[in-house]
């Protein structure tokens, strides 16, 4: 049984047992479940359920791992013969949740 749920701008592919790093959310501190409700499209076996837009009645229990840090990406501006040179760093943060049950 496999899902494809929708966070932010982004889809990802889930089962149960997922490790997933999502765009980092408002949740509690003490938090240690999450609901994703925006599911788009559920599998199990060969039957196939799509969402117009999303299913209704789905949803995803994940559990909260940890907060983390992406890669550190390095953005570079620079203009021949103008003598501009402009070095920028930048690292996303990300929600680590293990996906725990997939309820159509």
């Amino acid at each position: 049984m496999y899902a494809i749920i929708e966070n932010g701008a982004h889809q990802y592919r889930i089962e149960e047992g997922t490790r997933l790093d999502l765009q980092l959310q408002d949740v509690d501190e003490n938090a240690k479940k999450l609901t994703l409700d925006k599911v788009l499209l559920i599998a199990d076996g060969g039957e196939v359920t799509i969402g117009a837009p999303y299913v209704e009645g789905a949803k995803i229990t994940a559990s909260i791992d940890r907060e983390i840090k992406g890669n550190k990406i390095t953005v570079i501006k620079f203009r021949r013969r103008k003598n501009y040179r402009r070095k920028q760093g930048h690292r996303q943060n990300y929600l680590r949740v293990h996906i725990d049950k997939i309820e159509a």
